[in-house]
C-alpha cells in the first residue's frame, strides 16, 4: 500500500513545504461512476467515527424509538455540550438505566468552553462527556427495546453488534475483513475508502420513508448533534445546504453531496487538519458550489499570529482534480 500513497496536502511556511499529507482518496459521480481514485481506495482501513451513520442505521433498523436530533446524535462525535449531554440522559432514561451504563471511557469535552467551565467547578472527565456517547445511548436504548441484554451491548457477538456488522457491510458494500476495537470501546469493523464513499453516496440518494433517508435526514437537519460549536463536520453541513459530513480519527472523512456525489479518504499518517479542505475542494472539481463554505476552504498557517502559509492540496490532487474541471 505505501507505494500506492498519493499526495493529498502539504503544509507551506515562508513558500517552503515542511509537511506532506499522503493517502488514499475516492469521489463518486452522482450516477456512481469513478471520478477520481488516487492511493489505493480498496485497501483496508479502520474507519473509525465515520462509520457512526452507520451504527444509528442499525440501531434504527433494530427498532431504537430514534427520532429527528436523536438520530443525528447517535451519528455523531458530540463535543460535549450541555445540549449534548441532555439529549444523551434522555436516551438513557427511555432505556430505563443512567450513566452508569455507559461503556464508553471517562473523557473530558472536546468543546473548550464548556471543558474551562467544568475544570473551574471542580468536576473531572466522565463518559457522558465523551463524544461517542450518543451513539452508546442509541446502542443501548436499541437492545432494552428488544429486550437485550444491556450490560454486553459492546460485545462483538452480542445481537446488536451482529446487526451493526451486516448493517455496515450492506451500506458500504464491502465485506468486512477485520474486527477491532474503537477508542470509545464499541466493535469497530473495517472497510475501505471506496466503502465509506458508497455509504455516504447512497445515504444521501435513499429514498424519501427508508431509515437510510431518516439518518442523512436527521444529520442535515440537526448538524450540531453531529458535532458542535464550530465542529467541521457541523459547519460543513450549515454551510452547504444538503451536504452529509462526518470524519473520524486518523485521518478518515466522508462527505456526500445532496445530489450525489461524494467523496472519502484516509490520511495515511493519521492527521485529520486537512480532510475537510480536501473534501470540498474534490467536491468544487466535480462542479459543487461550495462557496458558502469559504471559511473551511482556507487554513492558514501562523508564524508570531501572522499568516505566513497554508495547508493547500497537494501535487497528486492537484493533478486529478485538474483533469476532471
Amino acid at each position: 500500500m505505501p507505494d500506492l500513497l498519493a499526495e493529498l496536502a502539504i503544509v507551506r511556511r515562508s513558500g517552503v513545504i515542511e509537511s506532506r499529507h499522503y493517502g488514499s482518496l475516492l469521489a463518486l459521480r452522482s450516477d456512481g461512476s469513478v471520478a477520481m481514485s488516487l492511493g489505493n481506495p480498496d485497501a483496508v482501513i479502520l474507519p473509525r467515527s465515520t462509520v457512526k451513520p452507520a451504527q444509528a442505521l442499525a440501531c434504527l433498523t433494530a427498532g431504537a424509538p430514534l427520532v429527528k436530533h436523536e438520530i443525528a446524535i447517535a451519528a455523531g462525535s458530540h463535543t460535549g455540550e450541555d445540549e449534548h449531554v441532555r439529549v444523551v440522559r434522555e436516551l438513557l432514561e427511555r432505556a430505563g438505566v443512567d450513566e452508569s451504563a455507559l461503556g464508553c471511557p471517562a473523557d473530558w469535552p472536546e468543546n473548550a468552553a464548556t471543558r474551562e467551565r467544568l475544570i473551574r467547578a471542580g468536576e473531572g472527565p466522565s463518559p457522558i462527556r465523551m463524544n461517542c456517547s450518543g451513539k452508546h445511548a442509541a446502542m443501548i436504548l436499541a437492545s432494552a427495546t428488544n429486550g437485550w441484554d444491556i450490560s454486553s451491548y459492546l460485545d462483538p457477538q452480542h445481537p446488536l453488534q451482529q446487526h451493526v456488522r451486516e448493517t455496515m457491510a450492506a451500506l458500504t458494500g464491502q465485506r468486512i475483513e477485520h474486527d477491532a476495537v474503537d477508542g470509545c470501546g464499541a466493535p469497530l469493523f473495517s472497510t475501505t475508502v471506496r466503502g465509506i464513499a458508497t455509504a455516504f453516496q447512497r445515504l444521501v440518494l435513499a429514498p424519501e420513508g427508508s431509515p437510510e433517508f431518516s439518518v442523512a435526514r436527521a444529520m442535515r437537519a440537526y448538524p450540531y448533534y453531529v458535532g458542535g460549536t464550530n465542529h467541521q463536520n457541523s459547519l460543513t453541513m450549515t454551510l452547504i445546504p444538503g451536504a452529509l459530513a462526518k470524519g473520524g480519527a486518523e485521518g478518515v472523512i466522508g462527505v456526500a453531496a445532496a445530489t450525489g456525489e461524494s467523496v472519502s479518504m484516509k490520511i495515511i499518517d493519521g492527521n485529520p487538519r486537512a480532510t475537510t479542505l480536501i473534501a470540498l475542494d474534490v467536491l468544487g472539481a466535480l462542479g459543487l458550489d461550495i462557496s458558502a463554505a469559504d471559511e473551511l476552504l482556507t487554513l492558514p498557517v501562523l508564524g508570531g499570529g501572522v499568516r505566513v502559509g497554508e495547508i493547500a492540496p497537494g501535487a497528486d490532487l492537484e493533478a486529478a482534480m485538474s483533469a476532471i474541471s
